[in-house]
């Protein structure tokens, strides 16, 4: 069976990014970003993304509760399905009640992928990357990585992923994993 929805998640510079546009562009499946969801508030309140972003995502897992990004995502997914699409992917899945809304929303319907990578591979990839507008030192990365594994769980999403893909080599390596995982989904690139 299908998934309508794949998941992509993993650590920074893990190459979720690289996951996601050849799903996009191999397969045509559209995707929703949830760091998406943060720039559009930041956005409805007028203000600056590079400064207001982590306090705006923040905010809205505070006030919201810890899912707000996963509960925005789903919407738009289901939009997306609603209007044709059969399969939807999912951008930037990051804590464990994200991961736990998303599989209740969906049950069966739903897989993550989890991309993933040794750390120094990560790290070098990151430093100096322009990312979330944003560029990063290593001691940036390393404590974005803390952050990430202590504040929104990371690690429990990627521990308990369906599927993995090593991305210690190159893209067109990364490329013939995705390819292969999609065909034994079911899913045929265009």
């Amino acid at each position: 069976m299908k998934p309508q929805i794949i998941a992509i998640l993993g650590m920074p510079g893990s190459g979720k990014g690289t996951v996601v546009d050849h799903l996009e562009q191999a397969y045509g499946l559209p995707n929703v970003y949830f760091g998406g969801m943060v720039y559009a508030e930041v956005a409805a309140r007028g203000l600056d993304i590079v400064t207001h972003e982590k306090a705006v995502r923040e905010e809205m897992r505070a006030s919201e509760g810890p899912a707000v990004l996963a509960i925005r995502v789903a919407t738009k997914a289901r939009e997306l399905l609603a209007s044709g699409s059969e399969t939807v992917v999912l951008d930037g899945l990051y804590s464990w009640s994200e991961d736990t809304y998303l599989r209740q929303e969906f049950g069966d319907n739903i897989i993550t992928i989890a991309n993933v990578n040794p750390k120094h591979i990560r790290y070098q990839r990151a430093i100096g990357r322009k990312e979330d507008h944003r560029e990063y030192s290593l001691e940036q990365v390393k404590a974005r990585d803390i952050q990430e594994i202590e504040n929104i769980e990371k690690g429990g999403p990627i521990a308990f992923a369906d599927y993995y893909l090593a991305n210690a080599k190159t893209i067109d390596e990364l490329k013939s994993q995705i390819d292969d995982l999609m065909q034994e989904l079911g899913l045929q690139a265009l």
